[in-house]
């Protein structure tokens, strides 16, 4: 696949592309900006580098030193720092090393990395995250190696120590570091201030360097251009260009021992051209620290209340109106989940006719809020369970009252969406109370209450071609939810997507996308996530519709998750959240649903998600759980 053909739909649309160059500058550090690093690293990157990235000469003679440098059983616990597409870990994985992690800032790196490891079965942890703030247990690591010259790239060299002392933490007593960085004595007096060469028949990259004021970083600025339509990026990114010395007593002053330079890099070039930053490379190892054993205190036992819906009452939504044999079973597959979790206790709270009374003589840390049916199981009552919770200051998982109440109101959360941008359907709101309502003309349209949850009140007849239909089908609405006002809305029929968001503004974890698999789905139904889909077990949409983790281009990726960002704090989301996406006729993604509080099953969409990533559902849970124990500042010890 070409670059061209990696560029968003929209672009290709208008047959041109949006960037353009700024032509000659007489200073590149002026145009480089603070965090670059976020946005470079993507498919372009693969084309432009990947005659040395993608090399798989380079990369096996990097593993072959790395192995012959430090002793690395096949069990280490071996993390690849900045792992890129992750080709290091997956060259380990081929020699059968089993204990594998790689992190990457860089989504779009980190999906393809678990693509690619999936494809050829191996099983490695690949996540996505900041190299100062590594996310893993304190002391857990034998090697960490950070490979492929990915050190350096922080604007204030306070941020590599910040990298280094992360390291430190994650690693055992006396574990491994493996620097592979540019040797940057030999950098400042050997770089191309300026070369361009063909990327491929159709793709040219020009190059500019120079080096910063201070003397300390090189700059570097790539002008990427396709010989038909012009330019296609005109990106500036940086590199701290560190000697033997300086790194050596960086290194020391953090506590390092055991420094031992193991020679020089030079890589090869599939295109026999420009090597840039890769050209010659220090390849150091390092020991971190003694650390003395203490007894860090336990982690106490968390007391959690699980609040649930009353499966002794009737649940209109369910399946003839009551909780059947699949609720009960999903029920205690969350059991067996939450007991697989350390120091934590699980009370289990679901009878509603004594939950208020219950709740104010609760002594518990915590409250997990799995009460999606509503209190009562009253589906407009979602929001009172977590209203009780806050006016008695009981700490509790998932959104608040104001949010559940918002995104219960489909229409309002349109209007929001519409508001920050975000792509939405052709929408006509029917009001059954309004008797000079004038029936709208989208067609072919899908039928939705405004209020409503779990699919109720769409059906496989809730997809209509023609008038008589729609008039026909608003009848029958009436009748199932009577009062309740209609949406009438363009009937999407591209491809469907979930994102899923776990944790907080600032600490966003986003799921890998899924799609919903419509394939096997009969022709003569219409391609929903009908109510079938959901509560009904002998249905075509419940035994043939399956999912998949989504294959999308990278703009369409970047798209929907910032759109999902974006509406998680404006509606006020907390913890987790599920944003529901489908393609129109023309490629457009636009949002269909916002559910602040998603199903939370075992074999429900959140869970399939975590799946792709490797997450178990104890482990999904686990993080909800940790979510809002840290944004309600609970103490565990």
């Amino acid at each position: 696949m070409t670059i061209t053909q990696e560029l968003s739909e929209n672009e290709n649309k208008k047959n041109k592309i949006n960037n353009r160059t700024i032509g000659p500058v007489s200073d590149l550090e002026k145009h480089l900006p603070t965090e670059w690093w976020r946005t470079l690293f993507n498919s372009i990157y693969l084309k432009t580098d990947g005659d040395v990235v993608e090399n798989s000469a380079n990369t096996i003679s990097e593993i072959d030193l790395l192995l012959s440098s430090v002793d690395l059983p096949k069990d280490s616990a071996i993390l690849d720092l900045c792992c890129g597409q992750g080709r290091h870990t997956m060259e380990l994985a081929s020699r059968g090393h089993k204990n594998l992690t790689g992190l990457d800032r860089s989504n779009y790196l980190i999906r393809l990395a678990r693509k690619r490891a999936k494809t050829q079965g191996y099983n490695i942890n690949f996540m996505e995250g900041d190299a100062r703030k590594i996310r893993v247990k304190e002391s857990s690591i034998d090697c960490v190696i950070v490979m492929g010259n990915s050190f350096g790239y922080f604007e204030k060299q306070e941020d590599d120590k910040a990298v280094l002392n992360s390291i430190k933490r994650a690693l055992k007593s006396h574990g491994n570091l493996v620097l592979d960085i540019v040797d940057g004595e030999w950098m400042k007096t050997h770089y191309e201030p300026r070369s361009w060469e063909w990327i491929d028949a159709s793709h040219f990259v020009c190059r500019e360097r120079s080096l910063a004021a201070d003397g300390r970083r090189i700059i570097s600025r790539e002008v990427v251009t396709n010989s038909e339509i012009g330019v296609i990026t005109d990106q500036f990114y940086a590199e701290r260009v560190y000697s033997l010395a300086e790194i050596t007593e960086l290194l020391v002053e953090l506590g390092f021992t055991d420094i031992v330079h193991r020679g020089n890099i030079q890589s090869d070039s599939d295109r026999n051209q420009d090597l840039g930053m890769m050209a010659n490379r220090l390849f150091i190892t390092a020991k971190a620290p003694l650390k003395l054993v203490k007894t860090s205190p336990q982690l106490r036992t968390l007391d959690l209340t699980v609040v649930m819906g009353d499966p002794r009452l009737p649940d209109s939504v369910k399946k003839n109106g009551v909780f059947n044999e699949e609720d009960f079973t999903t029920i205690d597959q969350l059991k067996i989940a939450l007991g697989k979790i350390s120091s934590l206790k699980a009370n289990f709270v679901n009878q509603h006719s004594t939950l208020i009374n219950k709740l104010k003589t609760l002594e518990t840390d915590l409250v997990l809020n799995l009460c999606d049916e509503g209190f009562e199981n009253d589906a407009t009552k979602e929001l009172h369970v977590p209203a009780f919770l806050e006016m008695l200051g009981i700490p509790y998982t998932g959104a608040g009252p104001n949010s559940l109440g918002i995104c219960y109101n489909k229409s309002m959360v349109r209007a929001i969406a519409a508001s920050v941008d975000v792509p939405v359907p052709l929408e006509s709101y029917y009001d059954p109370a309004d008797q000079s309502a004038s029936i709208p003309s989208i067609l072919p349209a899908l039928l939705k209450p405004n209020f409503g949850d779990s699919s109720i009140g769409i059906t496989k007849d809730a997809v209509v071609y023609d008038a008589e239909s729609l008039v026909n089908y608003i009848d029958s609405l009436k009748e199932i939810l009577p009062g309740v006002p209609i949406l009438i809305q363009e009937f999407l029929t591209g491809n469907e997507y979930s994102v899923g968001v776990l944790g907080n503004p600032g600490r966003y974890e986003i799921l890998p996308v899924l799609e919903v698999d419509y394939s096997r789905l009969p022709e003569d139904l219409p391609k929903i996530l009908s109510y079938e889909s959901k509560w009904l077990p002998d249905s075509p949409y419940w035994t043939e519709i399956k999912y998949k983790e989504a294959e999308l281009s990278e703009d369409a990726y970047r798209n929907i998750v910032d759109y999902s960002k974006k509406l998680f704090s404006k509606l006020e989301c907390r913890d987790y959240a599920r944003f529901d996406f489908r393609a129109d006729a023309d490629g457009t993604i636009k949002l269909l649903e916002v559910n602040p509080n998603p199903g939370w099953c075992w074999d429900g969409k959140l869970n399939f998600m975590a799946e792709f990533a490797g997450i178990k559902y104890h482990e999904l849970l686990e993080k909800i759980i940790n979510s809002a124990i840290e944004r309600n500042n609970l103490r565990r010890n």
